[in-house]
């Protein structure tokens, strides 16, 4: 009877499993067990699954992920369904890439880093981007808009950009967090029912990792300032060692499902890096920056951990210096991707990853220039004082000034920042934003939802 009682919980867990053919978490398959069980208890059931061949697990830890073992084989040896082909459509060379990383990785050889895929690329001479393919990046990626300052595209954009790009990107890397939950943390510091809080970690850390590559525009750039405080944004409060934030690595990685093994020597880590970024900076177009750093970066493994999300939000400082179309990775399939990843890890093969590169750049600016025509033209002198009426509205939500107090510091306060010629115009504009403020649009101000709640308690009683 135990025996029997066992299998029928085992069957159960298979059945949750069927019902997430990307892979489902543990807390995913306990949701749809009908007599819930221990966390604990699950992750001993998982675990005897996998050993049994019965289940095949992605991943680690609170990022591990639980697929059927006939569905994995089948997906592998096997054309899918029509209803399965993946959403973006590959060359030959970009389907040989995948259909060899999609081979279990003890089938794969053993590879390590090879210092010259790096030293064989020749800015400006090499390229992994076609003229062609530069070309129509170039065309579908510009806006039509006026040359304008370094950043201002993405500025125009932030709120979106924020968002989606926190959420793809985090996406990418096995978040569970829904898109309208990323709206909701990103914009009133809200957490997700049930989700862990890492998750939610991750996503604020893009957000601020973002901000500091718009915000700073006029200084970002492939150099160690710039990749070594966008790790440590990303990083903050994720890993093992708090001091590895925005440090290079000198302790030795694996990469789940890959038969790469990174270089291990620190010496050289610090030397490749800074050959990396070298190379990166002396790249004129830039696309082909984008897309080298998407690929020389993780094939480095510089850092602890965070690699791939550097690269993807380092792939938009030539993007957002130059006012093009930012990158956010919407939709990209997330096996895809990894499959990708894997081809550059293990083959130096930059076919796949150029397609997905390729792709999502698309997506990106058909998203984008829709967003862009909702929101009219710019008040260009909002947008000179941008950072200005954020500092003061924010000054004035997180120092609790009411209606009485509030015309007065507006006034002193411009009277020693703004320009005499435009201070009759800003100290309007600031009073219409205090007077405007409501729950859904305090977030831009970088202030805390406790914050505007007391702000508005104070402004309501007076």
């Amino acid at each position: 009877m135990a025996n029997q009682i066992a299998e029928t919980a085992l069957a159960a867990i298979e059945d949750a499993v069927r019902r997430h053919p990307g892979g489902a978490s543990a807390r995913e398959v306990l949701h749809h067990l009908e007599l819930p069980v221990p966390l604990r208890t699950l992750q001993y059931r998982l675990r005897y699954l996998v050993t049994r061949q019965r289940l095949v697990k992605d991943g680690e830890g609170r990022w591990a992920r639980y697929r059927l073992a006939e569905a994995r084989t089948e997906a592998a040896a096997a054309p899918t369904p029509e209803t399965d082909q993946p959403i973006i459509r590959l060359s030959p060379a970009a389907t040989r890439v995948r259909d060899d990383v999609r081979r279990r990785p003890e089938t794969r050889r053993p590879v390590g880093y090879d210092r010259g895929f790096l030293e064989g690329y020749r800015p400006n001479i090499t390229f992994y981007l076609t003229p062609a393919e530069r070309a129509h990046l170039a065309d579908v990626g510009t806006p039509k808009v006026a040359e304008q300052p370094a950043g201002t595209y993405a500025r125009q954009i932030l709120d979106r950009l924020l968002i989606d790009l926190a959420w793809n990107s985090s996406r990418l890397e096995g978040n569970t967090y829904s898109l309208l939950d990323t709206r909701r943390l990103i914009e009133l510091g809200g957490e997700a029912e049930g989700g862990a809080p890492i998750e939610a970690q991750m996503i604020l850390n893009h957000k601020d990792a973002i901000e500091f590559l718009v915000s700073a525009a006029d200084d970002i750039g492939f150099n160690r300032y710039t990749v070594l405080n966008l790790h440590a944004l990303l990083a903050n409060n994720l890993l093992a060692d708090p001091a590895a934030a925005g440090r290079l690595r000198y302790i030795p990685v694996a990469i789940e499902r890959s038969s790469f093994h990174p270089l291990e020597v620190p010496q050289l880590i610090e030397e490749c890096f800074e050959q990396l970024l070298a190379t990166a900076d002396a790249i004129t177009d830039p696309f082909e920056q984008a897309l080298f750093i998407m690929v020389q970066l993780p094939y480095l493994q510089p850092f602890d951990d965070v690699n791939k999300r550097v690269s993807r939000l380092a792939a938009n400082i030539p993007l957002i210096r130059r006012n093009l179309c930012p990158l956010s990775f919407v939709d990209v399939p997330r096996d895809t991707y990894t499959e990708a990843m894997l081809g550059v890890y293990e083959l130096n093969a930059v076919e796949l990853v150029k397609e997905v590169f390729i792709w999502a750049c698309e997506r990106s600016a058909a998203r984008y220039s829709a967003v862009r025509q909702s929101l009219g033209d710019p008040d260009p002198f909002r947008l000179r004082y941008r950072s200005e009426l954020r500092e003061l509205v924010g000054e004035l939500i997180r120092a609790r000034t009411n209606r009485k107090e509030t015309a007065a510091r507006i006034a002193a306060w411009s009277t020693e920042k703004i320009d005499a010629a435009d201070r009759s115009r800003f100290v309007q504009i600031v009073e219409s934003e205090i007077a405007s403020l409501h729950e859904g649009n305090f977030a831009r101000y970088r202030v805390r939802p406790s914050e505007f709640a007391e702000w508005r308690r104070a402004w309501e009683s007076t």
